[in-house]
């Protein structure tokens, strides 16, 4: 049987992640309802975190928790990978011993290497370049809110980063418009927009680019690894925030995002963070969910 794994969004099809969320939301309820679905007893995921995280370690350990399985922290600190082993040997002796690879890591290069050597699914926790992960949850929150994301105008709010390209690569999975608003220097992948450009478009004006919206999404102007850039993109994204006057813009029931840490008064306003139109929280929990749909996809099948 060939082993599945889940870097990018590309990775399933249209059918498959569709599936996916629908299993989360039914997993969500399951859970909800105290009801057990042991399905991972005697199974192990392997989690190697070179990046720091909160809602990706819980949500993961939890999920295998909820499962009835296992999990396992690895960081460079405590294990081989910080002291030089081949990303190669390590992927072979790991996939031997685990039943998944959960990777956090900063170049997506590194994830792709270790999934060509592993023996089990490895699962993309976020790189520099894609977080599909995250896109499993936003997608599964617009949908119980909202239904079906299909044919709807998505717009993306600031840099263009691994959450911007992740969600270019959702505008094709889940057949929806995507407008990028970013200041000039900061677009996402040049490659993606170039293979989207018909239901991709960049707006650099965000007020216009927010009109009849029905999701308006933002992550932070300085991600994990640019803290010393923090002062020259705050000048740069001065007037990409996400406030009232930009969700006025939007259609009266838009959505607004946003993956977390967020920094109010920055790229979003505490007036939009707190507001009814904000599904942040939902969003959050909903990693836990839609990743124990991606565990058991990958892991079991359904």
């Amino acid at each position: 049987m060939t082993v599945r794994h889940f870097l990018t969004l590309q990775d399933l099809s249209p059918a498959e992640l569709k599936k996916l969320i629908d299993r989360a939301i039914e997993l969500k309820a399951m859970q909800k309802r105290g009801q057990k679905h042991d399905i991972m007893c005697g199974k192990t995921l392997g989690m190697i975190f070179e990046k720091s995280s909160t809602r990706t370690r819980v949500s993961f350990e939890v999920g295998m928790t909820q499962f009835g399985g296992a999990s396992i922290f690895l960081s460079p600190r405590d294990t081989q990978l910080g002291r030089g082993e081949p990303i190669e040997d390590s992927a072979r002796v790991l996939s031997r011993m685990v039943d998944a690879v959960m990777i956090r890591t900063f170049a997506h290069s590194t994830i792709e290497t270790f999934a060509q050597h592993s023996s089990v699914p490895v699962i993309n926790a976020l790189t520099d370049d894609f977080h599909p992960c995250q896109l499993l949850a936003d997608i599964q929150t617009f949908v119980e809110h909202r239904g079906s994301i299909q044919g709807k105008k998505v717009v993306w709010v600031g840099d263009g980063n691994n959450m911007c390209n992740s969600y270019i690569n959702a505008a094709r999975q889940f057949d929806f418009e995507l407008v990028v608003s970013c200041p000039e220097g900061f677009e996402p992948n040049q490659a993606l927009l170039a293979r989207e450009s018909d239901r991709v478009s960049i707006e650099r004006d965000p007020l216009k680019a927010a009109n009849n919206a029905h999701l308006l999404v933002t992550d932070v102007w300085a991600s994990m690894g640019q803290e010393e850039e923090q002062a020259v993109r705050e000048k740069a994204f001065a007037n990409y925030q996400v406030n009232s006057e930009l969700m006025a813009l939007a259609a009266k029931d838009a959505l607004f995002m946003h993956c977390l840490p967020a920094h109010r008064g920055e790229e979003v306003s505490a007036e939009v963070m707190d507001d009814p139109q904000s599904v942040v929280w939902d969003e959050a929990e909903n990693r836990l969910h839609a990743q124990k749909a991606l565990l058991e996809f990958l892991m079991v099948g359904y």
